[in-house]
């Protein structure tokens, strides 16, 4: 019963502004994109242009790169970057986490620091997904030691100017081991996310740092989205699986068949989820009812 009810009070705050803005695109049925170096994330614009951060080799600094789409055809958009994950646009703005650090990209592809790491209360380990809410707020994910002893996890949210504040970190919680996608409501007093070591789906109310968990079984949880109807959508990397998230915590297979499906979105007229399919370099579109 507790679930089902913050499941149902989550996605009313969603409903009452999420709605998503029309995109008339003539692309037409969205194809496979191929050839991409280890994709992360994807994000599309008001314009129809879709985003892809790639990070090529892992650890090697200077090779990352961000990846535009335009009517079905891909280019190089912005180089220069380390490992970048996740990815968040605010007015004409891309964010992107980098490795320990926040960049941020005009429209021209000219790459800045917007947060460097000395910004953040402690070193962050593995800075992974970015989540914008509408007042201009990011909130980051750290999934810490990701493949080591599991700790150092943490969420951090970052003001308009680039303030710093931790929301919440593994000291604190110990169920906050590595915690991967984020959805921010339009207050921005509740964040949802997925956790990549434990695949549970938890909601945080950031101002009593309260966690609850809504639903289970996610794997190696990754991406995180959420359609206007209330669904929400989770991947999970390990397994290479898709799942819907109804109003009600029920889990649903959506598809499955990727090497390692990693940050989704959605598309801006909800018709598809876009999955970055990292190690298949890939990304793929899954057509939605």
């Amino acid at each position: 019963m507790q679930k089902k009810l913050i499941i149902s009070t989550l996605m009313l705050a969603f409903l009452a502004t999420g709605c998503a803005t029309e995109v008339k695109s003539n692309q037409g049925v969205m194809q496979k994109i191929t050839g991409l170096k280890t994709p992360e994330s994807a994000v599309q614009a008001k314009n129809g242009k879709i985003y892809v951060s790639e990070i090529n080799e892992f650890g090697k600094d200077g090779d990352g790169q961000i990846t535009v789409i335009e009517n079905g055809k891909k280019r190089v958009f912005a180089t220069g970057l380390d490992d970048p994950k996740g990815l968040a646009i605010i007015g004409k703005t891309l964010f992107v986490a980098d490795k320990t650090k926040i960049m941020k990209i005009d429209m021209d592809g000219k790459v800045q620091t917007f947060v460097p790491t000395s910004a953040f209360p402690v070193t962050p380990l593995f800075l992974n997904d970015l989540e914008a809410d509408p007042q201009g707020n990011l909130y980051v994910s750290d999934s810490g030691d990701l493949f080591g002893a599991g700790k150092g996890g943490a969420i951090y949210k970052i003001s308009p100017k680039g303030e710093v504040k931790l929301l919440i970190n593994n000291e604190q919680d110990a169920r906050v081991k590595a915690p991967n996608g984020l959805l921010a409501d339009d207050t921005g007093k509740v964040l949802i996310y997925v956790d990549f070591t434990s695949g549970i789906l938890y909601s945080l109310n950031t101002d009593t740092k309260a966690l609850n968990d809504i639903a289970e079984g996610f794997g190696g949880g990754d991406g995180l989205l959420h359609r206007s109807n209330g669904t929400m959508y989770v991947s999970d990397w390990k397994n290479g699986k898709v799942f819907s998230v109804n109003t009600k915590g029920d889990v649903a297979l959506v598809k499955g068949g990727y090497q390692s499906a990693a940050d989704i979105a959605i598309t801006k007229d909800e018709k598809y989820i876009m999955v970055p399919d990292m190690k298949a370099g890939e990304l793929d579109f899954i057509p939605l009812q």
